[in-house]
């Protein structure tokens, strides 16, 4: 599934995702104090989709951990779309300050450490690659997680327009393979099918199916008579491996070629 942010109330959503009083909930009575937060909802919430998948949240899910119903919610979230935003601006927070306490020394290793938090994250936070960024959700943390690879970019000389596309290209490259990653860790719960079971019943197949498979693509059986496609480590899902692989590869290209474009390329890590 596809969750598009942005189709509730713009200025409630957006007031609730920067906090501003415009978006609170409404005050308890007097002499009383709430038994919920928006915060509170929006944690449990998190907790979840991060255990279940983006499929099992509901707001009668929330609410049975929380110990309520669904409806006592809405007081403090308008609907499971407005819930999905605040969920995933709330995690964001965690790459976010990841890479403003970050130290590490030269914009080339910190551009590093920036792109492999994010494939980590993702692997922790699974549902939230099904938030389409078509339709950004524009909260704190999402600018919060670009200024900080923006400022780092921005000291080492690199041209404002080109900051921004280094920033897509760098998201992109992290959001494309992790995707991978991340549905080859679930495959087999899903389907039942244990990875090398799939592999094995699936790949033998082609000597039968395809006899003519190696004319027919000489430059893979090629590749495969070498060894590019072996898998280095049965004990995780073979997709996972080669989609880690192929997103180094791709993030020291994308360094090098930002490293080409400064004034003064890094090589002292200064």
């Amino acid at each position: 599934m596809v969750v598009y942010p942005g189709r509730g109330d713009a200025r409630r959503t957006m007031s609730l995702l920067w906090r501003s009083p415009a978006g609170a909930a409404p005050a308890p009575a007097a002499g009383r104090r709430p038994e919920l937060t928006v915060d509170l909802v929006v944690a449990t919430a998190v907790e979840v989709a991060d255990a279940e998948g983006m499929e099992a949240l509901s707001m009668r899910a929330v609410g049975e951990r929380l110990g309520r119903t669904a409806m006592s919610l809405y007081t403090y979230v308008a609907s499971k779309n407005e819930l999905v935003e605040l969920m995933y601006d709330h995690v964001f927070g965690e790459p976010a300050d990841a890479a403003e306490a970050d130290r590490s020394p030269g914009w080339r290793a910190a551009t590093e450490a920036w792109a492999v938090r994010l494939w980590d994250f993702y692997l922790r936070h699974p549902w939230t690659l099904e938030v389409s960024t078509a339709r950004p959700v524009l909260g704190p943390n999402e600018y919060r997680l670009f200024e900080s690879l923006a400022a780092v970019l921005h000291r080492a000389g690199l041209p404002p327009a080109r900051i921004r596309t280094a920033y897509g290209t760098l998201f992109n490259l992290v959001r494309g393979q992790v995707q991978v990653a991340a549905e080859a860790r679930r495959a087999g719960a899903v389907t039942g099918i244990p990875e090398d079971v799939w592999w094995h019943e699936r790949s033998g197949l082609l000597d039968e199916v395809a006899p003519d498979f190696g004319a027919r693509f000489p430059t893979l059986t090629a590749m495969a008579q070498a060894g590019a496609f072996a898998n280095g480590d049965e004990s995780e899902p073979y997709l996972e491996q080669e989609a880690r692989e192929t997103f180094r590869a791709g993030l020291a290209s994308v360094l090098d070629s930002l490293e080409s474009q400064l004034e003064v390329p890094e090589r002292s890590g200064a």
